[in-house]
This record gives structure tokens, sequence and C-alpha cells, in this order.
């Protein structure tokens, strides 16, 4: 009788240890947003006619993404610049090395293309956009670039001030990597923006990590590509790193 009870259950077992669109996602913020980093990259743009354009960038973060700075490190003629993004990339300063000033940017900035580039400085400053922004939904799993993946759809909250209408995520099972995000229209959600492919995973203290990251425009036909040299996390890293004071230094 035991037995034909635990039969019975199984499906229930089963259907209970299904994991929601919501944990996955959970999962990957958790993955991407560590308490803290430090990381060399460099940022390569290709334009529509295949000319190319290349940076070399020192980031921090802290708060689990919620403060980044970037420090542009070549070439020479932007060395030194600055950029700060707090809250999501809702607040953006800017430092100039030649004026030794800082300027706030407008609040639209946050929707504006770094750099020229195909990422915007809400793609690279949003933090813990995924779980606050979005409603997430597990719509499939499926085999993509040879790696079991969960398909998970993020769609907008009605009040959140993102750039995009939705997101499709594929997630890597075995350890929750986005391997594949494709990102829709604000205005149109049928509509496919860009495409990011995350690559050359390797684990960094413990953290599975991307280490190369290519953003494809399907509009313009341009792509962007990072390239991390180095990354370390959970670094002791000064708070007044993270100020509008702390741009002078």
């Amino acid at each position: 009788m035991k037995y034909f009870i635990l039969i019975l259950m199984l499906p229930l077992l089963a259907f209970s240890q299904e994991k929601t669109g919501a944990q996955i996602i959970n999962k990957v913020n958790d993955l991407m947003n560590q308490e803290s980093s430090e990381v060399t990259m460099t940022m390569t743009i290709i334009t529509s006619s295949g000319q190319e354009r290349t940076f070399e960038y020192l980031s921090y973060s802290v708060n689990f993404g919620e403060k980044n700075l970037i420090i542009y490190q070549a070439p020479s003629r932007v060395k030194g610049q600055k950029m700060l993004m707090l809250n999501q990339a809702d607040d953006i300063w800017a430092y100039f090395p030649r004026t030794q000033r800082v300027r706030k940017l407008a609040t639209h900035a946050k929707k504006q293309k770094f750099e020229g580039s195909d990422f915007s400085n809400e793609d690279l400053g949003s933090g813990d956009s995924f779980t606050t922004d979005y409603n997430a939904q597990l719509i499939d799993e499926e085999n993509k670039a040879g790696y079991d993946c969960y398909v998970v759809e993020l769609t907008r909250n009605p009040r959140a001030d993102i750039s995009y209408s939705r997101l499709i995520v594929w997630v890597r099972k075995s350890d929750y990597v986005p391997l594949i995000i494709d990102y829709y229209d604000d205005k149109n959600p049928d509509r496919l923006l860009k495409t990011l492919s995350q690559s050359n995973i390797q684990i960094i203290d413990g953290v599975p990590t991307a280490m190369r990251m290519i953003m494809h425009n399907h509009s313009d036909n341009t792509s962007t590509t990072v390239e991390i040299k180095k990354v370390k996390y959970n670094v002791p890293l000064d708070d007044e790193l993270f100020t509008e004071r702390g741009l002078k230094k």
C-alpha cells in the first residue's frame, strides 16, 4: 500500500521540484552581482562599415552591482576619464581629467549608448534590474550553444523605467550563467533589437564568469566585443570611490 501511495505521489514530487522563472533569474542575479568586483577589460566596437575602435577600462562595483565606477585606461585621448553609475544607472556622473570637472548627466543618459558601443549605460550599470524591473516566466528548456538551458522570458513591470519591453534569456542549467540574452524594443515587444552572447566561461574566485561578451545590434548591424582580462571578486573597496568627490582623485 505504501508503495502504491508513493507511485501516486511521484508526479507531484517532480512538479514541486521544478524551478520557476523567478527562482532561475534570482540565481542569475546572484551570480552576476557579487558583493564587490574589480575588472580590467577591453571593448572593441565594430561599425557597420567594418571600422574598429578599441578602449580599455578598469571597472569597480560594490553593493551587489548597485554602484559602478568605470575608469578609462586607453586610448590616451580618454585616459583618466571616469563614469560613476548609481541606483541602476538612474544617476550618472562623468569626470573629465583635462578640466578636472565632474558633470551630472541628464536622466535620459541611462538609455544612451556607452561610448558609442552597442551596450547602453543601463546595460552596464543596471545591477539587479532582472529581479526588480521584470517579471520572469520559464517558457522552455532547450539545448543552446551545446548546453542544456532554461529559457526564461522577462517581461517589463509596468512602472519600470527601462529600455526594453522584454528579454529572452538562455540560462545554462549547470551553473546559471546567462549564455544568450535577446533584447526587445521598448514600444514593440516583437521587434528584436540586439543579442548578447557570453562565452569562455571560467571559474574566478569560485564564480563562473564569462570572459568574452559580444553584443550584436540587429538594427544597426554593428557589434561590440568585451574581453575580460582580469577580474577579482569580493575585494575591499573604499566607499569614497563611488562619490562625486572620489571621482576627482
